[in-house]
Order: C-alpha cells, then sequence, then structure tokens
C-alpha cells in the first residue's frame, strides 16, 4: 500500500542531486557516478510500477487520504510498518543490484581498454 514511497523519495533524491551535478557527473570517471542516470531510471520505473499495481488493487485512491490503509484506526502504523519492512529492503536491493550492475560494468571496460 505504500512501500513505494521509500523508492520515490530515493528517486527524487537522485534526481536532485543529478541535475545539480550534472557537469561533473558526465566528466567523472567513477562508476557509481557516470552511471546514476541508470538508477534514475530503475528508481522512477519502479516508483510508477508500484503505484498502478497499488491503484489496479484498490490500495490507492483518487481520494482523501489516498491510501485507503489510513482510513482505519491503526491506518498510520499499518503504512510505516509497510514502509520500513518493503519499501526500505526494495530500495536498498535496486541500488545492491545498481552498485553491483556499475562496477562490472566499469570493470568490463577497464578490461576492453587494456
Amino acid at each position: 500500500m505504500a512501500c513505494f514511497i521509500v523508492p520515490m523519495a530515493q528517486a527524487i533524491a537522485t534526481s536532485v542531486y543529478r541535475k545539480n551535478n550534472e557537469k561533473r557527473i558526465e566528466q567523472s570517471d567513477a562508476a557509481m557516478l557516470h552511471n546514476l542516470p541508470t538508477l534514475e531510471k530503475m528508481l522512477w520505473g519502479g516508483t510508477v510500477l508500484l503505484i498502478v499495481d497499488h491503484i489496479l488493487n484498490g490500495e490507492l485512491s483518487w481520494r482523501f487520504p489516498f491510501i485507503t490503509a489510513l482510513d482505519g484506526a491503526q491506518g498510520v502504523q499499518i503504512v510505516l510498518r509497510e514502509i520500513f519492512t518493503v519499501g526500505l529492503p526494495m530500495s536498498l536491493a535496486v541500488t545492491a543490484v545498481w552498485t553491483v550492475w556499475a562496477l562490472f560494468k566499469k570493470r568490463r571496460e577497464i578490461g576492453v581498454h587494456m
């Protein structure tokens, strides 16, 4: 129901960082900075897919409070539990996969140039 909030916050932070440091990122030879746009696309894509999934499952609505779990008495607790037990691990997993991918890509590029 609210697991998309963490990847969305990370996507926003990544986008802001990339926009503010575009020249530094383009000139960088560091694997992480050079591949930051890929992480940004992965996070935004996942966020959009999660939002669509939650809309289709009726967990999000177009009316306030938007997240249907907030209608109940323990709604805030349910949402926070979802954010910390699903959203946070999901974002960490996406970032870990991207990190491994970026490092392998950089290693392959170095091997090709030798």
